[in-house]
């Protein structure tokens, strides 16, 4: 009965129903779902509490916390009490500043069990009930309809549709239809529909728990590339001083000098060229940066992500939202056979609902108050309306004005001239179509019918598209002018990515992020699989579906069997670490990309020696926020990005990113200074106070 979304994906309703060992009309029987729970668990995430004490404890462990200790420890042995008094404040100093800062971030995980579905209504024993919805279990039936958020992941298995809103789970900008024998993830917002469905996922096994277990899984790193510098210089300065106090040592021991004056003065020169005040200083420093950029909408939730966001030198920018204004814009309409722009936007506009709020709606409306034809809709009642639905790919309208009484629709390019018979010449609407499809535009046919009329009457093409924002353009050359490499990420497929990136001269070189681990064996088989399957039926065109399912099983059988005897090429069947390296190098965005690939993509440049930053607003883009060494949430996150981010930004679009970097790079430069500065002092007094007693005899 165990298996993944992505299996039940594969398979048909009833295959389904039949692997779970459920009844759609009963559902599992009470006892049967108590067997069930005990062997799943709950459907909810599970959680590590760290304690107030070990989050303390935390800020007095580590190599800066280490050195003032040392520092501490040696001032109170000499006796200098005002030292240690000094140094105590300054330890305590930077680990409450710290401590105020980690405060005021979000816990990720924590954010993300609170995005879960309390409730369910679920049938069991033949009834449906309402129960918490961390008791679903695989084969569970349950009821998901409008305004829902699904408890689990789950296969449609009875009724017309859904339209889910999956975009902060999967980046997809708009809401999808799904239709019996789709799947539909956990934590997604039913927007439009009523369907029966089970359960076939829970808790981590869910596209969203496994988006929590990459969260849980990317760790940063506790000190920042700059934090390391200074340990490994403080390191040097101690291994120094105490090469010559050694010295010093040895000197006072061949001049006979009393041991006990020169211990205690040893002991001084070394808690001297401690630099204790450099981690409050740059604590103190970043806390003030930190400031200055919230004054530039940018809010820093990790001080040290400061250090990083001046040095990042492969920014990743979601394309949604922060390239693009996230919102559907109509292009050019094109009319066909003789009728208007004016003639196209007004039926479009028909054979909508506005007060539904439809994304695909919503810029049809604005067009039409934009351009002033808004005042001719009042002139027409729309006496019956039917949604957009998966199966019929299209809306219709009747409509009347005055006597007269109409019917229009808008859909599908393809769906809408199939309804308009054989007197039009599709081919050239075909390659319009095409030719939007593309640059990544999609494409609505409007079409109407009036009394009488057999057929509909094909109006012409209504292109929509996301478009860039103004200052996205200019804002990345200005990146690339301070040294950063921007690469695109997106969710959307490659023509849309493509587009956009020639548009804003990102570059063609666009990767479907799919292939970046190359083809496993499981997806050789599969296309081995519907191969075999397609040749049969060729070859013999009589042949019933079942033979030929047959058929494909033995050769795939067969496949399987050379697969365990063969060694196929390197990158082939997956590519080798290197090849994923450097294709991600190369690579000036990505397109159709989950949360595993974001994280991937960071991690693969981050082991390449990338100091890189990651952009996001979804749950989908949380693990990635966390694993990069600058996570940057843009306006608008998800409490989830959120709270797995270094940076949220309460403004939109990249220049407020470039902004925030070249803030970071100024507050660097002084923390790098005053670095330096304390540093040579340090050096310059313990090398001229052993000179002195060696050389001089001081």
């Amino acid at each position: 009965m165990a298996g993944t979304t992505e299996d039940y994906e594969k398979i048909s309703v009833s295959e389904t129903l039949r692997a779970l060992q459920t009844d759609k009309d009963n559902g599992l029987a009470s006892g049967e779902a108590k067997k069930r729970l005990e062997q799943y668990g709950y459907n909810e995430i599970p959680e590590k509490e760290e304690s107030t004490f070990h989050r303390i404890f935390r800020r007095f462990w580590g190599p800066i916390p280490g050195m003032i200790e040392v520092a501490a420890l040696l001032s109170a042995v000499v006796q200098r009490w005002e030292d240690f008094t000094i140094i105590m404040v300054l330890l305590f100093t930077n680990a409450f500043i710290d401590l105020w800062q980690e405060s005021k971030a979000l816990n990720a995980l924590k954010v993300l069990k609170e995005k879960l579905a309390k409730n369910a209504l679920v049938l069991r024993d033949g009834k449906f009930r309402t129960i918490e919805a961390r008791e679903l279990v695989p084969g569970d039936i349950i009821k998901v309809k409008i305004g829902d958020l699904i408890p689990a992941d789950i296969k449609l298995i009875k009724g017309d549709y859904i339209q889910a809103d999956q975009s902060a789970l999967t980046g997809e900008s708009l809401p999808v239809s799904k239709k019996t024998g789709d799947i539909a993830y956990s934590n997604s917002i039913v927007k439009q529909g009523e369907m029966l469905a089970a359960v076939t996922s829970t808790a981590l096994n869910t596209f969203f728990g496994k988006t929590v277990a990459l969260v849980a899984k990317a760790q940063r790193e506790e000190s920042s590339h700059f934090q390391k510098a200074v340990i490994h210089i403080g390191n040097y300065l101690i291994v120094i001083t105490v090469f010559l106090a050694a010295i010093i040592l040895i000197t006072a021991m061949f001049r006979h000098e009393d041991m006990i004056e020169i211990l205690r003065f040893t002991l001084v020169l070394t808690v001297a060229a401690i630099p204790v005040a450099l981690p409050a200083v740059l604590s103190v420093t970043m806390a003030v940066g930190a400031m200055a950029l919230a004054k530039k909408q940018a809010i820093v939730s990790r001080l040290v992500a400061i250090e990083e966001l001046a040095g990042v030198d492969v920014l990743c920018s979601d394309k949604t939202g922060t390239l693009t204004q996230n919102r559907m814009t109509v292009s050019d309409p094109v009319p066909f056979y003789g009728h208007t722009v004016e003639e196209l936007m007004l039926y479009a506009a028909l054979s909508s609902k506005e007060e539904n709020k439809d994304p695909i709606e919503i810029p049809i409306f604005e067009y039409m108050q934009k351009t002033g034809q808004a005042g001719e809709l009042r002139q027409y009642q729309q006496v019956k309306f039917t949604p957009f639905d998966p199966v019929s790919k299209r809306t219709e309208a009747i409509v009347k004005s005055g006597d007269k009484t109409f019917s229009v629709t808008k859909g599908a390019s393809q769906v809408i001239l199939g309804l308009c018979g054989e007197q039009i010449t599709q081919e050239e609407i075909s390659e319009k179509v095409e030719d939007f499809a593309e640059k990544g535009f999609r494409t609505l046919g409007i079409a109407v019918k009036r009394e009488g009329d057999k057929n509909f009457d094909f109006i012409g093409l209504l292109p929509l598209f996301d478009p860039p924002r103004e200052d996205s353009k200019t804002t990345i050359k200005e990146a690339v002018n301070l040294g950063l490499n921007v690469k695109m990420v997106t969710g959307d497929n490659i023509a849309i990515a493509k587009q956009i990136a020639n548009v804003l001269e990102i570059g063609d070189n666009i990767f479907d992020a799919g292939d970046l681990m190359g083809a496993s064996n499981k997806q050789l088989i599969i296309i081995g699989n519907i191969i075999s399957k397609a040749v049969f039926k060729k070859l013999s065109p009589n042949v019933s579906e079942r033979d030929a399912d047959e058929f494909a099983k033995g050769v795939v059988k067969d496949i399987e069997k050379e697969f365990e005897n063969i060694e196929l090429p390197k990158g082939y069947v997956k590519r080798h670490e290197s090849e994923i390296i450097e294709v991600i190098e190369d690579a000036d965005g990505f397109a159709q990309v989950f949360p595993e690939d974001k994280y991937l993509i960071v991690d693969k440049l981050q082991k390449a020696g990338h100091i890189v930053g990651m952009t996001g607003d979804g749950v989908n883009d949380a693990p990635a926020l966390k694993k990069a060494d600058a996570g940057i949430a843009v306006s608008g996150a998800t409490d989830a990005a959120r709270a797995a981010a270094d940076l949220v930004l309460l403004a939109p679009g990249l220049s407020v990113i470039v902004d925030a970097i070249k803030g970071a790079r100024i507050i660097f430069e002084r923390m790098k200074s005053y670095s330096i500065y304390r540093i040579a002092e340090t050096i310059r007094v313990i090398l001229f106070m052993t000179a002195s007693i060696v050389i001089f005899n001081f």
